[in-house]
């Protein structure tokens, strides 16, 4: 049947003359509307096709996957290119419910809200739903009503128009976003996006498994050390002179609310011990001198544990797969990193007591893998810096190395605190910290901090030079770039002073950290292909870091192919620095376990 400028497909019979139809077809919009966010509860209602020729909605309750089988052939193949807006969400319907996959081909796919979100190039201001990027880029004007009606039902012809539009003004979408991607020589970066579509789709659909019982135990011995801590508190406050803030209705002597700032900074003023505020880092310095604050301290970490990865994580799990679902943005940060929420598993603590509740299964084990000073290499490769080159080269430890160098000491008598001085040296130069930050990480004097930077950069010449020539080219430029060319656009002002001392910082890590996201993402990518098969699968990844469930029988072998994808991914951007991926088997997501 057809209406207006779209046709409307419910019987078996039009899906073989309409798969040929696409394959003759270069581009074809692809869209979908589904009764809910969740493709494991939530069904899938139409599948949008929209060609320069035609548009064609599916009516997915009207047929079974069998019938549209001689679709999926077409959506995974290189050709036609499959345009999408948000693909990761219409993939996971579409390849749960049918079957479909949208294909691992490099140009394959083309994501106009991925795209979007490159040519903002870090803007905070620019939102990236379907309807603000046409109107963006094609001054356009959707109605989104329809959005959120009820597809279970019968469909009104104002959904259907809905649909209708909502996959063919991808086409000329496409069109606008990938010459504005040329014109910002973003095209490279776009393909490394648009190429991590399926891995994340796969990843998201997966999930990861929680031991429900271990973790409840893990609650339990929150609360229990919770309600001592407060105790102790309360106790240490009278005996200062600093509890009970005022009697109660019946005479009774209230306690200090731990949870409130003002009465905390009350209760310690009576104590004697006078504070602007309760922020962390004012208590944090004087902790060591005041055992009360350190309680305090503890009790806050406790009570954020408490509401952030108590019970509220196990609501998060999937009834239909009883595993943990987040939602992975793709482009998390302006440097291109991945981050995700409900639940968001990068900030789960790296302690065992956290991690070894997150299991495989019987019969499965984890591969955990994660390169080995990722962002250390990108600087050695970036800077050519001799010295820092060869400490890699010769796979050396490379803040003891540092240290020898910094003191012109023998590796072997580098002391632990000269080693963790160039451990603070080598991270916090690379996020332009300076003396006074380097001091107090260090605990150290200013003019000691400044001492230990001069040797540095006497040891390792080539990084000073590439740090102090990307701080300018921020300045200069007013934006930094990756390897891939994934760029970001500093809004800042670089008459400003103190503006332009935060320039100079982000000019410094956005090109090492942006990198290091290009690396992560070519990574999963080859990872896709390398493990594509029922053995093994991606179940989380966190910055640098995947974990891999795997069938205990092939664990091993998987761990091995694992090291060599991620180290064959680094190279292609890191062409003169040795790489190295850390690899662990285990039963849980503990490193070297």
């Amino acid at each position: 049947m057809t209406s207006g400028s779209y046709r409307l497909i419910n019987n078996r019979a039009e899906i073989g003359p309409l798969a040929a139809r696409l394959q003759g077809s270069s581009v074809v919009g692809i869209d979908t509307e589904t009764t809910g966010l969740d493709p494991y509860q939530s069904r899938l209602r139409l599948l949008q096709l929209a060609t320069p020729a035609e548009t064609v909605l599916i009516d997915c309750f009207s047929l079974t996957r069998e019938d549209l089988a001689p679709l999926a052939a077409v959506i995974a193949a290189p050709h036609p290119v499959k345009i999408a807006h948000h693909a990761r969400f219409d993939g996971k319907f579409l390849w749960h419910h049918l079957g479909m996959d949208l294909g691992r081909e490099s140009g394959s796919l083309f994501d106009t809200y991925l795209a979007s979100l490159l040519l903002s190039a870090g803007s905070d201001s620019d939102r990236h739903g379907l309807e603000p990027v046409v109107a963006r880029y094609l001054g356009h004007s959707l109605d989104k009503q329809a959005q959120l009606s009820d597809w279970t039902g019968e469909l009104s012809e104002a959904q259907l128009d809905y649909a209708a539009i909502d996959a063919s003004i991808l086409l000329p979408l496409h069109a606008e976003l990938t010459e504005r991607l040329s014109r910002a020589d973003l095209l490279v970066a776009g393909a490394l996006e648009f190429e991590c579509v399926r891995p994340l789709v796969g990843l998201e659909l997966n999930g990861t498994h929680i031991d429900v019982g271990q973790w409840r135990q893990l609650i339990q011995t929150w609360g229990e050390e919770h309600a001592r801590i407060e105790a102790l508190i309360q106790s240490e406050l009278t005996a200062l002179g600093g509890g009970h803030r005022q009697i109660g209705l019946f005479g009774d002597a209230e306690p200090v609310n731990l949870d409130s700032p003002a009465q905390v900074r009350d209760a310690l003023a009576r104590a004697g011990i006078i504070l602007e505020d309760t922020r962390e880092w004012r208590l944090q310095r004087l902790a060591p001198e005041h055992p009360i604050i350190a309680h305090l301290l503890q009790h806050r970490h406790l009570a954020r544990n408490l509401s952030t990865y108590g019970e509220n994580l196990l609501e998060m799990i999937n009834p239909i797969t009883g595993r943990l679902h987040p939602d992975y943005r793709q482009i998390g940060t302006p440097t291109g990193r991945i981050t995700s929420n409900s639940p968001s598993l990068q900030q789960i603590p790296h302690t065992e007591e956290y991690r070894s509740c997150f299991t495989a299964p019987p019969g499965r084990q984890l591969v955990i893998a994660d390169y080995s000073q990722i962002e250390m290499r990108i600087l050695a490769d970036f800077s050519r810096d001799e010295a820092l080159l060869a400490a890699f080269d010769r796979g050396a430890d490379l803040h003891r190395q540092t240290a020898a160098d910094m003191f012109n000491l023998p590796i072997d008598q580098v002391t632990r605190r000269q080693r963790e001085y160039a451990k603070g040296l080598n991270y916090g130069l690379i996020y332009g910290m300076g003396a006074e930050g380097l001091a107090s990480r260090l605990d150290s004097s200013v003019t000691e901090a400044n001492s230990l930077i001069e040797r540095y950069f006497e040891a390792y010449p080539g990084v000073s030079r590439w740090l102090d020539e990307a701080a300018e080219r921020a300045v200069s430029e007013g934006h930094a770039r990756s390897a891939s060319g994934r760029l970001w656009v500093f809004r800042l002002d670089p008459l400003n002073p103190e503006q332009q001392a935060a320039l100079r910082r982000v000019g410094k890590n956005a090109p090492i950290q942006g990198t290091a996201s290009d690396i992560f993402k070519r990574s999963i990518r080859r990872l896709d292909e390398a493990i594509a098969r029922g053995e093994a699968r991606l179940v989380n990844v966190v910055h640098d870091e995947v974990v891999i469930e795997a069938e205990t029988s092939v664990a091993t072998e998987v761990a091995e192919v694992v090291a060599r994808t991620m180290i064959a991914a680094a190279r292609e951007f890191l062409p003169r620095v040795e790489v190295d991926v850390d690899v662990t088997v285990a039963d849980s997501w503990i490193k070297g376990g």
